[in-house]
């Protein structure tokens, strides 16, 4: 057992460092498909030629750093205007819709929500006296700000449970009480004395949200802008191009897509560097604040930080509902608030491929999201205690899916492994294994170990510890761990993409290629269908240990 943890760090690690590797070697001229057989820095100048390639990673860097960095500080004006009333478990259940939701079909109900034709547009025609959709570029616009909203919806949440597990880590109360018995207000306490005791813990996650707001595909191109597209998006292009001799500067760009991950994970280390030194001399002042930004006008940044997230997750459970209503309408003229009629027609025409891809979606992450969680509770057991090199479980987080997966798709061709659902599960359980295990790693090692030590006392071996006592006490972190793998599987497009080889179709596959066309009914279906998987993953993970445990509750009621 005490090698299994070296076993599945080299499981996770080896694909991306072999996958890396390949695109490397393509982006410096060596192809010998192609008959490229010497290193050369012609993909590099090709790449550098190409017409908007400044554009596209200028858009990278915008709309991720952007997303990314107000998306944190909304968190934690969310959770410091809820301070007191939001538990994590309360959390967890209030946010699951917007965990659940796979970001793909995020991103199309944001559009539905948007556009010209939108909800909020028809919501505004009585008032402007518009009869027709306007003519703003609302979706897909050229600064990527519908793109930056979609980020911001989907992270905002994800931040919200980091932030919230780590306060659980610290004396909350007791630092609240010290900050103001010294004369602070909240929002000072939250800075000066809470933030830092907790910023190791969201360090890593925030990290995440970083390389995927700055590489995201999949959101892009439902979102972002067209021409020049986000870099991922063009170098996604460029993978497809039928001139083969396009792989060449498509690799190029995914190591340099690489390259500003790593970028700006250094930037963000940088500033914390500057903080940690700065902070400790700007502590020592004591100042309360400076006369001219009284505490009101701190609380009402705060406030207004505060509202700006809930307006957002507003707009993410109309955008949830948009997906639901635009594959029940049948005739939806503007600017009709509801659909005029109703029909199950989209339904009914698309059930051939959404059946196909609906099947092929739940078989992946039923089989990755029951594998990971077995292997998470495998670690677990044989590393109770945290290890040095656990972090390295997010290294496939870390580098963007586009860096790594063309020349892990070569890998596996050379390995003989087809481009089919095994290459494809492979393949997405890099990225299923971390979520379940971190999901997991807290409630697991919080578990009393009186109870460990009494089920030794009575002579229960290791086994049947794990079996009797720990992973029923844990049923419901199991299952939210599960529910986590099932929706993290249901949401990968390019993993999909590339080890599928385009020949794996899935609801998310699907659903991306049908948000560029001109029926919304049909991809309302898929992206309802896409967001109800993950959904119901989290309704078992909430009702399965209710029911589990019902008599339980109540024996305890008639001893009270």
């Amino acid at each position: 057992m005490r090698a299994v943890p070296a076993l599945i760090l080299a499981a996770l690690v080896a694909p991306v460092a072999l996958g890396l590797w390949q695109t490397g070697r393509a982006a410096f001229g060596i192809m010998p498909a192609l008959g490229r057989e010497t290193l050369s820095l012609d993909p590099w100048r090709q790449l550098f030629a190409l017409p908007g390639l400044g554009g596209s990673i200028r858009l990278s860097l915008v709309s991720g750093l952007g997303a990314a960095i107000l998306s944190l500080l909304i968190a934690l004006a969310l959770v410091l205007a809820l301070q007191g009333r939001l538990s994590g478990a309360r959390a967890a259940r209030w946010l699951a819709p917007f965990l659940a939701v796979p970001h793909a079909a995020l991103a199309i109900g944001m559009a539905f929500l948007l556009a010209p034709s939108g909800w909020i547009a028809r919501a505004l025609a009585p008032l402007m006296d518009w009869t027709r959709p306007p003519g703003i570029a609302s979706v897909n616009d050229p600064l990527g700000m519908a793109l930056m909203l979609g980020l911001m919806v989907k992270e905002i949440p994800f931040l919200m449970l980091v932030i919230l597990a780590a306060l659980g880590q610290v004396p909350l109360a007791r630092i609240m009480a010290m900050g103001r018995a010294l004369g602070y207000g909240p929002g000072a306490v939250w800075l000066r004395l809470i933030l830092p005791a907790i910023w190791p813990m969201l360090r890593l996650p925030f990290w995440v949200v970083l390389v995927y707001s700055v590489s995201n595909v999949d959101m892009a191109i439902i979102l972002g802008p067209a021409n020049p597209p986000v870099l991922g998006v063009a170098v996604t292009r460029w993978f497809a191009s039928p001139d083969l001799a396009m792989i060449l500067p498509a690799s190029a760009g995914a190591i340099l897509q690489a390259g500003l991950a790593g970028a700006v994970i250094a930037a963000a280390w940088g500033a914390e560097r500057l903080a940690a030194r700065l902070g400790p001399v700007w502590l020592a002042r004591g100042g309360r604040g400076p006369a001219r930004a009284p505490g009101w006008l701190a609380a009402a940044l705060l406030r207004l930080a505060a509202i700006a997230g809930l307006v957002l997750m507003a707009a993410g459970l109309l955008a949830m509902a948009a997906l639901a209503i635009w594959s029940l309408a049948f005739r939806w003229s503007f600017p009709q608030i509801l659909p005029e009629t109703w029909s199950l027609n989209a339904w009914s025409m698309a059930a051939p491929g959404w059946r196909r891809a609906l099947t092929t979606s739940v078989l992946l992450a039923g089989a990755t999201a029951s594998l990971s969680l077995a292997l998470a509770v495998a670690w677990l057991q044989a590393a109770p205690a945290r290890l040095r090199a656990e972090w390295l479980i997010l290294l496939p987080l870390l580098v963007p899916q586009i860096g790594f997966l063309y020349g892990l798709n070569v890998v596996f061709l050379r390995a003989g492994l087809e481009a089919d659902l095994l290459a494809v599960g492979m393949g997405q359980m890099l990225f299923v294994f971390p979520y379940v295990l971190l999901s997991l790693s807290g409630p697991w090692r919080a578990v009393d170990p009186r109870l460990m030590r009494t089920a030794a006392a009575l002579g229960a071996g290791p086994w049947r510890r794990l079996v009797a006592v720990r992973l029923p006490v844990l049923l419901r972190p199991l299952l939210t761990a599960w529910a986590i793998g099932i929706a993290v599987s249901v949401a990968q497009y390019l993993p999909t993409l590339y080890l599928g080889a385009g020949r794996v179709a899935t609801l998310t596959t699907e659903a991306v290629t049908l948000a560029s066309g001109s029926d919304r009914r049909v991809s309302g279906v898929y992206a309802s269908l896409q967001a109800l998987v993950p959904l119901v993953a989290y309704a078992c993970a909430f009702v399965i240990p209710a029911w589990w445990h019902r008599d339980r509750r109540a024996l305890a009621g008639a001893f009270r």
